[in-house]
């Protein structure tokens, strides 16, 4: 049998390419759409080819690295990051194989310049989002000659009929539906584990072991009278390199004397750990055979680290025990490039806002969700079928006549499932909006206890960026989690009264966690209190700024002050205040801040409107962790702030004394 009988052909996807991450996700996008569009309107590069020429994608990554948007160091194969940095686009039709917009990209472009991202469909997505929704639904990945799929019409069938999916179904099973047979076969299988613990590392392995070059690598393999590097390199198939599997061979010998020649002692076991560490599949395969990932603890008590029983165990000769080492070798292989695969496939798939990324599972959101339950069989054809039009603007009906909405069903499924008696699609505006903000509220239970925030906020006021996105997000910027995590705080500080999410103002995922847009990191926060006992009805504006004391004089005083006064130009008759919170005030900041309560704002078109006196009162962020730990609620602050604004002292003295009093309120 020669190695090119048994090479590698793939038989699952993912949506982008590994090589390029993107962060802040719609931000990154809607930045190189304009950054696109402003390098093909060069006159050097007008009439320029994409396609096979280096020195034009070379341009492009030094125009967008002079442009700010890459901060790294230059990449060694420039032409090659171009490349990379803009081939997602691509595959969703954002651009064309010479990385031109497309009528789609123009039209996202559009949409990010205009800042105006309200849902404007019977969805309730953002107006970006069901751009992206249409084009996902004709997304289409070519696996190979025989195979491919749409990814997202393909999930739409599966949320159909499984209602949801696991983290690890999504992750392991999802991808390797590639055609009609595979993913008949995966059905089947989640139906007769639906409620119970699904093993997807046997689905998989049944999978893989369908491909008639496995099946020719293991009978290779197996008959193979002396094992050596050189039999890895054959019957690995890597995807990349034959060398890489040569790793397997100290491996296999390992397990070999400690399982099958039962060779238990310490030398052997330690020796057995060495072998495993193999790149990035090393703590799957420490997981069969060590009881712990301590190398201290395997290290002092090898034998009682030892994975007693595991698939390597009572094995009934060579053949079976070969057997199983190549099935659990590429089973871990095929996971492991799958759980690389997984934060690819669900960040393109989440920018269409319809599905929710939660409780380890993935699902549709609830109109998405009612609209996919009606559409016919016959649709989720559509998943095995390429379409030709990715790169045009087009309705649902254009895309398929089978995605046509109909109203009247739609309505009578969501009023029998809810008891509701919506008439038009356009009263399920405040059902779905009711429905976000439970959501949010268990959200905030579950992961932003006032411990959590207050430990966000002391990172953000270090400036840990890294970690407060791991705890967060990373597709927003830390300006807009900082707004965002304040809006939480200001939120349960009023305990939760109000409707936080028009009052936070900033773009949500479907999973209601904060995204940049390319002009994000700017929308206010606007509280609007009703009269109750210790206040009257009133608005208060939260601005926050991340800007260090140097700059902001230059960047916050004026902004600040005029937000606060068109507001209450806009909203005459209605009491409104400021609040601004930073890590650290600039000292003029503050006196500026502080004598806006005798100056006049002039607005209008001529300055013909006048306010005398605007109240914004200045916090550094240390004194809202202050506020949370403390238990201190609105009713208090509403009033203490107020109080000291009567205050005679200086403003130096002025916010020494508001930082002691506030620490003092119980």
């Amino acid at each position: 049998m020669t190695e090119e009988n048994i090479a590698f052909k793939s038989f699952y996807y993912s949506l982008g390419t590994t090589s390029f991450r993107m962060q802040n996700f719609n931000q990154k996008i809607e930045q190189q759409l304009d950054l696109l569009n402003q390098f093909w309107q060069k006159r050097e590069y007008a009439n320029e080819k994409w396609e096979s020429n280096e020195s034009v994608q070379e341009a492009y990554y030094n125009f967008i690295k002079e442009s700010g948007f890459l901060k790294e160091g230059d990449a060694p194969r420039k032409a090659k990051d171009a490349r990379q940095k803009t081939s997602g686009m691509r595959d969703i039709g954002l651009i064309d194989d010479n990385r031109r917009l497309t009528a789609v990209g123009k039209k996202l472009l559009e949409i990010a310049k205009s800042g105006n991202f309200a849902s404007d469909n019977f969805l309730q997505i953002p107006k970006d989002s069901f751009v992206y929704f249409q084009q996902l639904l004709k997304t289409f990945i070519t696996i190979n000659k025989d195979s491919g799929v749409r990814p997202f019409v393909l999930l739409a069938r599966l949320l159909k009929k499984f209602n949801y999916l696991s983290k690890e179904e999504f992750m392991y099973l999802f991808p390797l539906c590639i055609n009609r047979e595979t993913t008949e076969f995966i059905e089947n299988k989640l139906s007769e584990f639906r409620g119970k613990d699904v093993n997807v590392g046997e689905i998989v392995t049944e999978i893989f072991m369908q491909q008639q070059n496995y099946k020719d690598a293991l009978d290779y393999f197996v008959s193979e009278k002396s094992v050596s590097e050189e039999t890895f390199c054959k019957v690995g198939l890597n995807r990349k390199s034959k060398g890489y599997d040569s790793a397997y061979f100290p491996l296999y010998n390992a397990i070999k004397k400690v399982y099958f020649d039962y060779d238990k002692s310490p030398k052997a076991i330690m020796a057995l750990y060495e072998a495993s560490d193999i790149g990035n599949v090393k703590t799957h395969w420490r997981k069969f055979l060590f009881k712990t990932s301590s190398s201290s603890s395997i290290k002092k008590s090898p034998l009682d680290q030892l994975q007693s029983a595991n698939m390597f165990s009572n094995l009934e000769d060579e053949k079976a025990f070969k057997t199983v080492f190549f099935k659990t070798m590429h089973m871990v292989k095929v996971e492991r490039t799958l759980e690389d695969y997984f934060d690819l496939n669900r960040r393109y798939l989440k920018i269409s806002d319809t599905l929710l990324f939660a409780d380890e599972q993935v699902k549709f959101d609830v109109i998405p969700k009612y609209y996919f339950s009606l559409l016919s069989d016959e649709f989720y054809n559509l998943a095995f079928v390429k379409s030709d039009e990715l790169a045009e603007l087009q309705t649902l009906e254009e895309i398929s006549p089978l995605l046509k909405l109909d109203d009247k069903k739609l309505l009578k499924v969501i009023n029998k499932d809810n008891k509701t008696s919506f008439s038009q699609i356009g009263d399920i505006k405040q059902f779905v909006a009711d429905e976000r903000t439970k959501r949010f509220n268990k959200l905030i239970d579950e992961k932003f206890s006032d411990t959590q925030l207050i430990y966000i906020l002391q990172l953000i006021s270090k400036r840990a960026d890294k970690e407060i996105q791991e705890l967060v997000t990373d597709d927003a910027d830390i300006p807009t989690i900082f707004e965002y995590i304040l809006g939480i705080a200001w939120y349960k500080i009023s305990e939760r009264k109000g409707d936080i999410l028009s009052f936070m103002n900033l773009s949500l995922e479907a999973d209601l966690l904060p995204k940049t847009h390319a002009g994000g990191g700017e929308a206010d926060l606007v509280f609007q209190y009703e009269a109750e006992n210790g206040y009257p009805k009133h608005s208060l504006l939260i601005e926050a700024t991340l800007a260090d004391s140097t700059n902001q004089r230059r960047m916050e005083m004026e902004p600040v002050s005029r937000h606060l006064g068109e507001y209450m130009l806009t909203h005459k008759g209605l009491e409104s205040y400021c609040v601004f919170i930073t890590n650290f005030l600039n000292m003029n900041v503050i006196s500026d801040f502080r004598n806006r309560r005798k100056m006049e704002y002039y607005g209008g078109k001529n300055g013909d409107e006048v306010i005398n006196g605007i109240m914004i009162t200045p916090l550094e962020n240390e004194l809202l962790v202050t506020i949370l730990r403390n238990g201190v609620k609105y009713p208090q602050l509403y009033k203490f702030f107020h109080e000291i604004q009567e205050s005679s002292l200086a403003p130096k003295e002025w916010y020494g004394e508001l930082k002691e009093k506030i620490t003092a309120i119980k």
